[in-house]
């Protein structure tokens, strides 16, 4: 049979698009849109949908997708008697938390917000990091903006759900840093291994704005890359753009990540792992536990160290 070179190329472009489509959706398999989520809830095993708004008070003066279950951003997404308030609570903590939402090992959880998936994105790596099957997880692409769209959201209360029986495990360590771990490694050490990443936006970073803080600027050596950056119009931007924002950064080196209190950084955990980094840890308590403690030293303007951290 003769060889036919310029159809060969076609065909092998046409089964690199599909293998790059398939990596891509393999990649994203956590997001799921508002047109799959109306057809679950129409289904026999509809799944346990939670959501979480920046003002909590919408979900009954605006409404909420028929059933969801309403999570407090601060309440139940951080430790209430810490400080600050937003370090990660116990796993045994959390798991009440979700037993009164009704929440079982193999329930299939939906989370949503309104704010391009950011608030989601603190619920979804807390439930990875005291280990529930995250297979069982999706998060709301577009979130409520998406889902009303062409779908309505209710007033009506949702009932209170029977009691679950989630178990889960101790925090995964290998998740998580303290302000020690980055003061020891990023300041004092140099670890040229680690890159630190300041999720937040860039005002923030460089200190030309100071907002629900005592200070201005960032922690020495980190770089800054707006998580929310990832995201437009509450939508997920597309692998391509997620690793043109990121490409600072060597899939080799170890991650630390901050925001101000748990929800940029949250987000920016998942667009990484979504993109095949290995090695990503986040600060637990955020840039509040390093700004409360006053006397860690701190950085203005756009560069990651000023003269003094850079002899």
């Amino acid at each position: 049979m003769k060889f036919n070179r310029p159809f060969f190329g076609i065909y092998l472009l046409l089964f690199s698009l599909l293998l790059t489509t398939a990596t891509f959706a393999e990649e994203r398999n956590f997001l799921i849109s508002s047109d799959q989520l109306a057809d679950q809830l129409e289904g026999k095993h509809p799944p346990i949908i939670l959501e979480i708004r920046y003002h909590p008070h919408r979900y009954l003066t605006v409404g909420h997708i028929p059933n969801a279950i309403q999570v407090q951003r601060f309440s139940d997404l951080g430790d209430n008697l810490a400080q600050p308030i937003m370090r990660f609570p116990t796993h045994q903590v959390f798991q009440q938390r979700l037993r009164r939402w009704g929440v079982n090992q193999d329930s299939q959880l939906v989370l949503y917000d309104d704010a391009s998936t950011v608030l989601a994105s603190r619920l979804y790596v807390m439930l990875k990091l005291y280990g529930f099957n995250m297979d069982q997880v999706k998060i709301l692409n577009g979130g409520t903006i998406g889902w009303t769209g062409f779908n309505e959201l209710t007033k009506a209360p949702t009932s209170t759900p029977k009691k679950g029986n989630i178990i889960l495990q101790p925090a995964d360590s290998a998740m998580l840093i303290e302000w020690m771990d980055i003061y020891r490694e990023v300041v004092s050490l140099r670890n040229d291994k680690i890159i630190l990443v300041d999720a937040r936006p860039k005002k923030l970073y460089t200190g030309k704005v100071v907002k629900n803080a005592i200070q201005a600027g960032h922690i020495p050596g980190a770089i800054n890359i707006v998580s929310l950056d990832g995201v437009e119009q509450h939508l997920w931007k597309s692998s391509k753009d997620l690793s043109q924002l990121y490409d600072a950064i060597p899939k080799d080196k170890t991650v630390y990540l901050y925001c101000h209190d748990g929800f940029r950084m949250s987000l920016a955990y998942i667009q990484l792992k979504s993109l095949g980094y290995q090695k990503v840890r986040l600060l637990n308590g955020g840039w509040t536990i390093w700004d409360n403690a006053m006397t860690l030293p701190v950085i203005t303007g756009d560069k990651a160290y000023n003269e003094d951290y850079e002899l």
